[in-house]
């Protein structure tokens, strides 16, 4: 008798958690090469986006091959979950207070109209910082809601979304990221997130005049 398919989010979601921490940890190696104990301590923080991504889009492409499907429908399926999962999961930067951009004023945190209670939280050690875990979020929530709306409304061809999704959120990622201090880099004055951005709006383009 054959074996049933597993079910793609049971095997996605430990896979991409997987594929994040070993991102994470590969550009980080230094510390982690004379740490190597601390490899497997994701409760001390430490997962990317960008290697959740890599992991889950190559558990997409067994998933879709395994079950003959196609995989840019499998893809186009995720995307608003996955977006709309982003704008919920930067709110756990918020509560561990990082992910956070440089100092600002007070006022300047006033100014943007936010509660006290963001405010304060974003008061770290007597200093305020950029909420950049709020813009992030903020941008995912509007490009949630920009997928349903396309999808509902337009005529797409399968992979179409997915690509929208890459480039939607990597525009918002890639300037956002400019505000951290706490990127993973690529050289002392390259971000690798905004390399990772800049590929993933390329080929989002490129998916698009593909599927055309």
């Amino acid at each position: 008798t054959s074996r049933p398919a597993c079910d793609f989010s049971s095997v996605g979601v430990p896979v991409a958690i997987v594929f994040a921490r070993a991102y994470y940890v590969l550009f980080q190696w230094p510390y982690y090469a004379a740490h190597p104990e601390d490899i497997v301590a994701v409760w001390k923080g430490g997962l990317a986006i960008h290697g959740a991504l890599i992991g889950s889009g190559l558990v997409a492409l067994f998933y879709a091959r395994r079950r003959r499907v196609s995989v840019w429908w499998l893809l186009d399926v995720a995307a608003p979950s996955l977006i709309i999962g982003q704008a919920i999961g930067r709110w756990g930067n918020f509560m561990n207070q990082e992910a956070h951009g440089g100092p600002v004023s007070r006022a300047f945190l006033e100014s943007l109209h936010l509660p006290n209670w963001i405010i304060e939280q974003m008061n770290i050690g007597g200093t305020y910082y950029h909420p950049t875990f709020l813009y992030e979020s903020i941008w995912d929530f509007l490009g949630f809601l920009l997928l349903i709306t396309v999808r509902r409304r337009l005529s797409l061809l399968r992979g179409e979304l997915i690509a929208l999704y890459a480039i939607w959120y990597s525009v918002g990622r890639t300037y956002i990221e400019g505000m951290r201090t706490d990127s993973l880099m690529l050289t002392p004055t390259i971000r690798m997130a905004q390399v990772m951005g800049l590929l993933l709006i390329a080929l989002g383009v490129a998916v698009i005049v593909f599927r055309r």
